[in-house]
C-alpha cells in the first residue's frame, strides 16, 4: 500500500513515522510545499527570531531518519490537483498514484489586503521558516515596529522584539488583548508584562491602512492617528489549508471535515492537524496546536492500517514571553467564572469553570498548577473552587 501525505510539517512528520513504528512496510511519500525537512514552528517567534536557536535545531528529525525509515521527502513541490477518483495526486506537473492518501497541509496566516496596505515591502507575517528569515535583519536596536493584532503570535513577536531593544507597539482591534482566546485576567496579566518591558500596547484600536511610498512607513488608526513604523508584523490569525480538498469536492467546515477516525468525505483519503475539522461534544472542533498535530496524526495513522480507533483530544497549549511561560490546558469556551490560585513568587493560574465543572486552566510559570489542572481535565474531574484558590491546598492532593 502507498501512502501519500501532503504537508510536510508537524503532523505529516508524525504520521509517516507513527506508519513505520506501527508496522507498515510499504511505501510512503511525503510531499512539502516548502523546500526544507519537517519542522518545529513554535520557536519561529521566540527563540529562532532571538538568534538563539540554529535551523538545523528546528528539524523534527535528523537528515538520516527519513532514509533510514524509508520515507520518500519530495520537498519544495506543491500539490496543484487531486483526483479522488483516479486516486491521483499532480505535483509538479507530474502524476503521483497513492492507495492511501492523509491531508496534513497546516494552516496559512492570515494577511491585510492590499488594498489597505498588507502587500508594501516590510510588512510580514510569522508562519514559515522563510518569514522569518526574511524579517531577522529588520530586528536592529531603535528601530520601529508596529504589531497587527494582540494574540499570542503576535505577543510573542513583541516580546522579542522589545528584549532586541526595538520600540514597539501593538494595535488590537478588540476592547482587550487575548480577548479571543483568554479570560480577562490572563489579558491583564499579559498587559501588564508587556508594557513592563515598555511595549505600548493600544486597545480597542481599529487600523485604517498602512502608508508608505515603496516601502510601510507608518500605520494610520482609524481614529486619524498615525504610528511610525520601519516595520509591520501581521499576527491577525490563520486559516486552514483547505484549498486542495475544496477543490477536489471533499467536505469542509471549519476545515477538511472528518469523523471520529480521520476520514474524509472521499475514499481512502484521511486528514489531520490544524486543516481537519472533527466531532467533538455534539459540534465540531479544529484545534491550531503541535498536541492536537502528534495526536491526531498518529492516530489515523493507525486508522490507515485499520486500528478503527477514535480520536480523543485533549488540548494543551503554551506561549513563551519575556520571563513566563504560559502553559494552558483545555478548552475555556462556555466558562462563566475564574477561580485565580496565587503560586510561589510571581507564579499564578487562572482555571476556568462552568458551574462546578473545571474546562480550563492558563498557567504563568506554574508547571505544578498545569500538571495537575490537565490531569483533572483529562479524567473529566473537577475539585473544589475554594481548595484551588487556597494557596495552602496541596495540588496533588485534588486528583485523589
Amino acid at each position: 500500500m502507498h501512502v501519500v501525505i501532503v504537508g510536510a510539517g508537524q503532523a505529516g512528520a508524525a504520521l509517516a513515522a507513527k506508519l513505520r513504528s506501527a508496522g507498515h512496510t510499504g511505501t510512503i511519500t511525503m510531499i512539502g510545499e516548502e523546500p526544507h525537512p519537517p519542522y518545529q514552528r513554535p520557536p519561529l517567534s521566540k527563540a529562532y527570531l532571538l538568534g538563539e536557536m540554529e535551523a538545523e535545531r528546528l528539524w523534527l528529525r535528523s537528515a538520516d531518519f527519513w532514509a533510514e525509515q524509508n520515507i520518500t521527502l519530495m520537498l519544495g513541490q506543491p500539490v496543484t490537483a487531486l483526483d479522488t477518483v483516479a486516486k491521483t495526486l499532480m505535483v509538479g506537473g507530474h502524476t503521483v498514484a497513492y492507495d492511501a492518501l492523509a491531508l496534513t497541509t497546516g494552516s496559512s496566516p492570515r494577511r491585510l489586503p492590499a488594498a489597505i496596505g498588507g502587500d508594501l515591502p516590510g510588512v510580514y507575517t510569522v508562519r514559515s521558516l522563510a518569514d522569518v528569515d526574511q524579517m531577522r535583519a529588520e530586528f536592529a536596536p531603535g528601530r520601529r515596529v508596529v504589531i497587527v493584532g494582540g494574540g499570542y503570535i503576535g505577543l510573542e513577536a513583541a516580546a522579542v522584539a522589545a528584549k532586541l531593544g526595538l520600540d514597539v507597539t501593538v494595535l488590537e482591534m478588540a476592547p482587550r488583548i487575548l480577548q479571543r482566546v483568554a479570560s480577562a485576567e490572563t489579558s491583564d496579566y499579559f498587559r501588564s508584562l508587556h508594557t513592563g518591558h515598555g511595549v505600548k500596547i493600544l486597545e480597542s484600536t481599529g487600523l485604517d491602512r498602512l502608508v508608505g511610498e515603496g516601502r510601510v512607513t507608518a500605520a494610520r488608526l482609524t481614529d486619524g492617528r498615525e504610528i511610525p513604523a520601519d516595520f509591520v508584523i501581521v499576527g491577525v490569525g490563520i486559516t486552514p489549508g483547505t484549498a486542495l480538498a475544496e477543490d477536489a469536492g471533499l467536505t469542509i467546515d471549519n476545515g477538511i471535515a472528518t469523523d471520529a477516525q480521520g476520514r474524509t468525505s472521499a475514499p481512502d483519503v484521511w486528514a489531520a492537524g490544524d486543516c481537519a475539522s472533527f466531532p467533538w461534544k455534539g459540534g465540531r472542533l479544529r484545534l491550531e496546536s503541535v498536541g492536537n498535530a502528534i495526536d491526531q496524526a498518529e492516530v489515523v495513522a493507525e486508522n490507515i492500517l485499520g486500528a478503527g480507533h477514535e480520536y480523543s483530544a485533549a488540548p494543551w497549549f503554551w506561549s513563551d514571553q519575556f520571563d513566563c511561560k504560559l502553559q494552558i490546558a483545555g478548552l475555556n469556551a462556555g466558562y462563566d467564572h475564574i477561580v485565580t490560585r496565587k503560586g510561589e513568587g510571581a507564579s499564578v493560574s487562572f482555571w476556568y469553570f462552568k458551574g462546578d465543572m473545571l474546562l480550563a486552566l492558563d498557567a504563568m510559570n506554574d508547571p505544578r498548577a498545569y500538571m495537575v489542572g490537565k490531569r483533572l481535565i483529562e479524567m473529566g474531574k473537577s475539585a473544589d473552587p475554594a481548595a484551588i484558590a487556597d494557596p495552602q491546598t496541596n495540588l496533588k492532593a485534588l486528583l485523589k
